[in-house]
């Protein structure tokens, strides 16, 4: 694996209850770390660490024959695969920002029409009330579609496509986003997603 693939692997961002927010990339939470603003979490024993303390668990990683390792002039690092915040940041509906990758998490990277999962690169965003006759990009008018349902569908709503579609598309929670694309998840994380699922308060 070369550094750029390494470097975006999926990291889980936990807040300062330990509860999980979302995913970043590996470079994305080094850059956290280093600014001060997260802590890198050893899944294993829950140390929490800066970059200087995680360069020598690294180091002692290294020499026992861990996998990829990110190098540079002055420090050697293990990708993490949990960090977790030093301010406290909420959860809610209000943190998940429509986004192609939050579309794709919460369609579960499934055609939200005959449901297959070709991959990424083979799902398109649909919307329901098409652009031309004025719908907009928003979490309810807009569904993953596989390349075959896209064409179908064309430049019409469902219904006048006659294609009906697996579930009615809304803005999700963070809940859902945590459904991680099964290709991205890291065994490191059930501890943390399992604990959620028990600790966060329910909605009303």
């Amino acid at each position: 694996m070369n550094a750029a693939t390494v470097l975006e692997e999926q990291v889980l961002v936990l807040n300062k209850r330990w509860l999980p927010l979302r995913t970043v990339t590996v470079q994305e939470a080094i850059g956290l770390v280093a600014k001060g603003s997260a802590f890198i979490l050893e899944p294993e024993t829950y140390a929490q660490h800066h970059l200087v303390s995680w360069n020598d668990v690294s180091r002692a990683k290294a020499a026992l024959g861990a996998g990829a390792v990110i190098r540079s002039s002055y420090l050697t690092l293990v990708p993490p695969e949990v960090i977790i915040l030093s301010k406290y940041e909420k959860q809610g509906a209000s943190n998940v920002i429509f986004s192609r990758r939050n579309l794709f998490k919460r369609d579960r990277y499934t055609c939200q029409y005959c449901g297959v999962q070709p991959g990424p690169d083979s799902l398109t965003m649909d919307h329901l009330i098409p652009r031309s006759k004025g719908g907009k990009s928003v979490w309810d008018n807009v569904v993953l579609a596989c390349v075959e349902c896209n064409k179908r569908k064309a430049d019409k709503t469902p219904e006048q496509a006659g294609m009906k579609l697996r579930k009615v598309p809304k803005k999700p929670s963070w809940k859902t986003l945590m459904q991680v694309n099964p290709r991205l998840h890291r065994e490191s994380w059930e501890t943390f997603l399992s604990r959620a699922y028990w600790d966060v308060a329910l909605e009303e």
